[in-house]
Order: C-alpha cells, then sequence, then structure tokens
C-alpha cells in the first residue's frame, strides 16, 4: 500500500538511530556529490552494501565505483539492485541537489526509510565528540587540514573535497571522534551537534534559500547555539567566540609570516603559548587563516601544538584549491574552486602577488542561475580584474533557468575589452590565441571534468 511522503518522517522516527546505522543496504541518490560521497565511503568502510544513482559519470563516481559500488546513470526504479529493494533492511540516502526523481518517489512512497545527507550525517556524528566547520568561504580547507591533523587520534573526518594525502574526501578512522564540514546550504548544518565548532565566514550566499543576509545570520546564530563546548570565528565575524587572524591581534595570530621557498613560514600566539617557525605548503594569505583555524580547533581538543606543527608540515593540500595543472617557465594553468565573488577577489589576488608582470586569463564556468542573478555586479567586478575573461554558460545544478538570468548578462557587464562568451569545445582554441601566460580556471560546475582534457591538450604545446 502507498502511502503520502508526509508519513516519511514518522515513520524514520519510529526507528532509532542505531538501527537505521545497522541496516545492511545503504542507496544514495546523488551518489556522485562531493557530500554523498563522503558518506557512501564511510558506509563502505563499514562494510554495508552500497549502491546509487546520479545523473552522470564524473571522477568520483568512476573512484566509488572502482570500490565494488554499483551506479546507475538513469533515473529508473528497475535499475536499482534487487537486493536494495528489501524495505526492512534499506537506508536511502537523498541530497537536494538532484531533483526528487522517480527513485526518490518510490522509496518514499512506498515508505523505505530516507533521509537527507544532512540528516544522516547528524546521525552518524551526533555519537562521536564532534569537530564541525562552517562558513561561506574557506570550509573545505580548514576542515581537511583539520581531518589530517585529527588522524593521529584516529578521527573519521567527512570532507567537501579532495585531500591531496588521501585522494580521497574521506578520512577514515574510528567512531569517537568526527570531523565535519557543516554545509550551511538549505540549513543543513542545523542538524549537527558539534563539541567543538569554526565559523569562517557568514559572507552572503544561498540566497534562493535565505532569501537575505539577516536570514543567513540567524541561521549562523543558531548554528553557534548547537556547539556544546567552544566556538572559534574568524576575527570580523559578528557572533562570539574564540578568534583567529593573520592580519590582526586575536585569540590565535600568526606573527612573523613569510614567504619562503613554495611555503609560508610564521610564528603562532595561543592564548597559552607562543611557538616558531610553523610551515604551510599551501598558496596565499587565506590558506594560513584556514591553518589558524584548523590549529585553534585541534588545540582546544587537546592535540599537542608539536603535534599540530608536525601534521601542518605534511599537509598537501586539495585538488580544485589553487592547483597548478601545468607550471613552465612559459605558461602556467591553475584549476580552482573559486564560484563566489569573494573567493574569486581572494584567487585574482593571489595570483596577481605570484605573478605581478604577467598577463592572467580567467575561464570562468558560474554556478547556479540563483547565485548569478543575486550577485552579477560583485561577479563583474571581481572577473573585470583579471586582463581576459573566458565565460561559460551557467551550470544550473539543481536549478531550472530563470528569466532573464545568462552568462551573456553577466559578460556584458564585465569592465574589460577582452571577454567572450565560449562552449568548452571551444576552450582550447581560445586559451591558445591569448597571450596570457597565466590561465586559471574555475567554478563550482562541471568544469572540473574539462581541465584534464585541456591540460593535457596545452602540455603539448607549452612544454
Amino acid at each position: 500500500m502507498k502511502v503520502k511522503n508526509k508519513n516519511i518522517s514518522n515513520y524514520n522516527r519510529a526507528i532509532s538511530n542505531a538501527t537505521i546505522l545497522e541496516l545492511p543496504f545503504v542507496y544514495f541518490i546523488g551518489i556522485g556529490g562531493i557530500g554523498m560521497s563522503a558518506i557512501a565511503r564511510y558506509f563502505y568502510e563499514n562494510k554495508k552494501q552500497v549502491a546509487g544513482y546520479d545523473k552522470s559519470s564524473t571522477k568520483i563516481t568512476g573512484s566509488l565505483e572502482k570500490l565494488g559500488i554499483k551506479i546507475h546513470y538513469e533515473d529508473a526504479v528497475g535499475n536499482i539492485p534487487s537486493s536494495f529493494l528489501e524495505k526492512e533492511k534499506t537506508l536511502v540516502v537523498y541530497t537536494p541537489a538532484i531533483s526528487k526523481n522517480m527513485e526518490f518517489r518510490y522509496f518514499s512512497e512506498n515508505n523505505y526509510t530516507v533521509l537527507k545527507r544532512a540528516e544522516i550525517l547528524g546521525k552518524i556524528t551526533e555519537n562521536t565528540y564532534c569537530l564541525a566547520v562552517a562558513g561561506t568561504h574557506g570550509k573545505t580547507t580548514v576542515s581537511s587540514i583539520l581531518g589530517h591533523i585529527m588522524k593521529q587520534v584516529n578521527a573519521t573526518s567527512f570532507l567537501g573535497g579532495i585531500t591531496e594525502n588521501y585522494n580521497s574526501n574521506l578520512i577514515f578512522g574510528g567512531n569517537k571522534i568526527s570531523v565535519v564540514e557543516a554545509d550551511e546550504f538549505d540549513g543543513s548544518f542545523l542538524k549537527l551537534k558539534p563539541n567543538i565548532a569554526c565559523i569562517t565566514s557568514i559572507d552572503e550566499d544561498h540566497l534562493d534559500y535565505y532569501k537575505n543576509s539577516a536570514a543567513l545570520k540567524e541561521s549562523y546564530i543558531e548554528f553557534s547555539k548547537k556547539v556544546s563546548r567552544t566556538l572559534v570565528v574568524a576575527k570580523g565575524v559578528p557572533i562570539k567566540g574564540i578568534t583567529y587572524s593573520a592580519s590582526e591581534e586575536a585569540d590565535y595570530m600568526a606573527l612573523n609570516l613569510k614567504f619562503d621557498k613554495d611555503k609560508y613560514v610564521f610564528d603562532l600566539q595561543t592564548p597559552l603559548k607562543f611557538i616558531k617557525n610553523i610551515e604551510l605548503s599551501l598558496l596565499g594569505v587565506h590558506n594560513v587563516e584556514n591553518a589558524l583555524a584548523a590549529i585553534a580547533l585541534a588545540d582546544i581538543y587537546g592535540i599537542y601544538l608539536e603535534n599540530i606543527k608536525q601534521s601542518l608540515s605534511t599537509f598537501k593540500g586539495l585538488k580544485r584549491r589553487f592547483s597548478f595543472k601545468i607550471k613552465t617557465n612559459n605558461f602556467v594553468l591553475i584549476d580552482d574552486y573559486a564560484h563566489h565573488p569573494t573567493e574569486i577577489k581572494v584567487l585574482e589576488n593571489s595570483l596577481r602577488k605570484m605573478f605581478p608582470d604577467d598577463k592572467i586569463l580567467a575561464v570562468f564556468q558560474p554556478h547556479l542561475y540563483s547565485r548569478t542573478r543575486d550577485f552579477v555586479d560583485d561577479f563583474a567586478l571581481a572577473l573585470g580584474k583579471f586582463d581576459e575573461v573566458l565565460l561559460l554558460d551557467i551550470y544550473p545544478a539543481r536549478e531550472e533557468p530563470i528569466p532573464n538570468v545568462s552568462s551573456k548578462i553577466l559578460l556584458d557587464k564585465i569592465k574589460l575589452k577582452n571577454k567572450k562568451l565560449v562552449q568548452k569545445s571551444s576552450l582550447i582554441i581560445n586559451i591558445k590565441s591569448s597571450t596570457a601566460k597565466v590561465v586559471a580556471v574555475f567554478g563550482a560546475g562541471d568544469i572540473d571534468q574539462t581541465v584534464d582534457n585541456i591540460t593535457s591538450k596545452l602540455l603539448k604545446s607549452y612544454k
């Protein structure tokens, strides 16, 4: 007998967290998402049977399939492995980034245990000592650095990016300590109950959900109230907490900062101690800020500062975070995840400091119609700081097109002579026709799937 979707929550509440986490089969709708795939890996490592659906094959889905996880790319109930159709044995996890498709409707209408990604992450971590990282910018880098530090105490870390050290968005450890990237989209981070947490920034974003900056700030305040022990905040964030800064006086400060042979070296002042010569092999002063946030969280937890220092010296960074794909004397290609005007400004500023005398070409794929609409003037201003811009069509993700919102409208607002709207198929020829020595390819859509092809083609020309 079919039931309406409103009964799902009542049915799920009747099942204890322990029972949900003990179900032997876990099926993911949108398994290729960066957050979803980390949870899929977690259940796989815990010896569950895992399978799922996504719209298209990617590097992430490919890596899951190599583990033996069955994934299909056509939305059809008939494609679901039969063992995952046993209601009493199956947990279904979905992401709002995938529209509520036929498979979702089947599971929900037939009263399976169906949970949103944020809900299952909350259930996994609520009986652990949880360290959570929230914020509009920097949370993936902070949580990844923190996860690397906390590996020494066997923490399990759920990350929003692929780390170079582990080639994964999951650092699998024990079930007593967790590190979580706390996503503010649709209030997801309010499902968490962290012991220690950090807020890196509360710049406007996701206004399709929050509607205005006041609502966004209120959500962060509500998140801060869920922190049971200590809240850490970047200096300037208007919420009370332990502060950190690389440029101002704060509870955790970077002093005597210098750049030496592709790494930053700085001294650290904490509320109680001073330690010299911390090394960080990440580019950009903003990453020193990110490291300070991770240091503060780990120090408050109780990791010795000398052990934190050692971990930082071995952290290799994240894929798609200022990643050099080509670096020769004649040509530089960088891949980055920047998709918000503030992040684009930071990227451009970092590139100018590294390559002060060189022309820089930006290749940008806007992410979401709503974000493009809400920040079109800010995007235009940030992109206008580059020497040239190649602009791709908007990547829609979970959204339907919005009238009068397009990359062409954004392009018209960019105050540059050398700007052009292009398709992925013509990127290589347009890059080659530019005289720019430095090319930055960035965005949060599927542009990452194009970067490797661009790299291999351009390597032949710029050896």
